[in-house]
């Protein structure tokens, strides 16, 4: 039985309401990744993290070399998801993280008790650093066969196809999307004789924003260019609006840098107001120089420690750790 191309499903043609359904078993991409792929029709599929967690436990099996892929506005405590494998960490989409950013002052702040091997910054949109990350796989690689993982939309699938176009004659593109569950299954690609990349389906990251937000509310939280940090001097107390997502009242005296997507609509009001008083309040302490983490939508970076009043979208979590930057 063959596998979709595009994110690794079992092709049949008995069921349209399961996933790889094709009407032609000989179709290489099932209509699912074709839809996406050719009119931005997103199905969404209900799969749950027990999938990605049988993943891991499949791979921990072998001794074979793991790059995690992280995104800059969505990272977690990595040590959760438990990979005994040797691992090359990539942090991607460096085109939109911003500038200011020292990379390897940001890679140093990143701490694990997995078997991280290296650390990297790439970008598939401007090739940068593929050809380092390439030479690190072939360092660190212990058989032919390499696997990517990652949270879902941290860049794994972008990845491979960009490594494949570069550095292959294989074709087929794996199906690409910034919504969740694209690929669902193991899917291997060759890049040569020496190298077969094998994505994975990507973790679900529980309360992430866009398991709880409309397709296009998506598009706006999804940066597309790099990220411009805003800055706020707190000299009064004050809400911070973050589109319709989230309110912050905040106490006076304080700076913060807000590091989301630049789509976003963001002000601040003076006066006492009801705006978003409809979504879920939390009272959040914060210390000083800590990150206040709303998944995936970005980070907020508090000089002095506070208590705050967060009005948040349901569904949604947040926590709060030490400044990454």
């Amino acid at each position: 039985m063959n596998k979709c191309l595009g994110c690794g499903t079992f092709l049949q043609d008995n069921d349209p309401l399961k996933e790889g359904y094709v009407k032609d078993l000989s179709n290489k991409y099932c209509e699912r990744c074709f839809k996406i792929t050719h009119y931005n029709e997103y199905i969404f599929n209900d799969k749950s993290n027990d999938v990605f967690l049988k993943k891991i436990s499949e791979i921990n099996k072998t001794n074979d070399l793991v790059i995690l892929t992280l995104d800059f506005l969505n990272m977690f405590d990595i040590d959760n998801l438990k990979i005994s494998n040797p691992i090359l960490l990539v942090i991607t989409k460096k085109d939109l993280i911003p500038r200011t950013i020292n990379d390897v002052k940001f890679l140093n702040k990143i701490r694990s008790n997995l078997n991280i091997k290296d650390k990297l910054f790439i970008s598939s949109q401007n090739n940068y650093n593929l050809d380092l990350l390439m030479d690190k796989i072939m360092k660190y690689k212990v058989s032919t066969r390499v696997y990517v993982v990652g949270l879902t939309n941290s860049g794994k699938s972008t990845l491979i196809n960009k490594i494949l176009k570069n550095y292959s004659n294989n074709d087929g593109d794996i199906t690409t999307s910034n919504l969740p569950s694209t690929t669902l299954d193991f899917l291997e690609k060759r890049v040569n004789s020496e190298l077969i990349l094998i994505d994975t389906p990507g973790l679900l990251d529980d309360g992430n924003i866009i398991m709880n937000i409309s397709k296009d509310e998506i598009k706006k939280v999804m940066p597309k260019k790099e990220i411009n940090p805003i800055i706020y001097q707190i000299k009064t107390r004050q809400s911070i609006l973050i589109d319709n997502f989230v309110k912050l009242d905040i106490c006076e005296f304080n700076n913060i840098i807000i590091y989301m997507s630049n789509s976003l609509k963001i002000s601040r009001m003076y006066k006492e107001n009801n705006r978003l008083s409809d979504l879920s309040m939390y009272e959040v302490a914060i210390g000083d120089n800590q990150d206040l983490v709303i998944k995936g939508l970005g980070f907020i970076k508090f000089k002095k420690g506070c208590r705050i009043k967060m009005n948040l979208k349901k569904g949604v979590k947040y926590f709060v750790r030490d400044s990454i930057v």
